[in-house]
């Protein structure tokens, strides 16, 4: 699905392919556009696993064992899960004997999952708003 809107977002009114110019610096070198990063950013985020893991990061630190009933998947999926928010910089682990613990790498990843929450809960109050709504209407109408 994400797939599709990149390829119809690539292209034109019509349909024909779009030239976008490939930002560059000063000396020269091609740079990535802040919004392809964003992008990129909350496409790691884009797994319900991955968001578990970091809200229960937002917590305190835990041990990959600690996780697992938590987020509810299996060990490996879990390992693979960890790896890519690793990759993305958003969590680092520190070594205690065999025990690997995950924390956050900054604040604000806790912070930006506050922000959603309260994103979502006025999307969802103004869907319930209108769901009430529309059952008033449709008694007023009757059978």
């Amino acid at each position: 699905m994400l797939d599709e809107w990149d390829e119809r977002d690539a292209q034109g009114e019509r349909g024909e392919e779009r030239e976008s110019p490939a930002p560059c610096r000063g000396d020269g070198t091609m740079t990535t556009p802040l919004y392809q990063l964003k992008a990129e950013f909350f496409k790691t985020l884009g797994h319900p696993a991955r968001i578990r893991v970091l809200e229960l990061l937002s917590e305190r630190e835990h041990a990959v064992a600690e996780m697992l009933p938590e987020v509810g998947i299996e060990p490996a999926h879990l390992s693979q899960q960890l790896a890519v928010l690793r990759r993305a910089n958003l969590v680092v682990t520190r070594k205690e004997g065999s025990t690997v613990h995950y924390s956050l790498t900054s604040p604000h990843i806790a912070e930006l999952l506050r922000v959603a929450r309260t994103i979502l809960s006025g999307v969802l109050t103004g869907q319930a708003e209108l769901l009430a709504d529309l059952k008033a209407a449709q008694g007023e109408e009757g059978p």
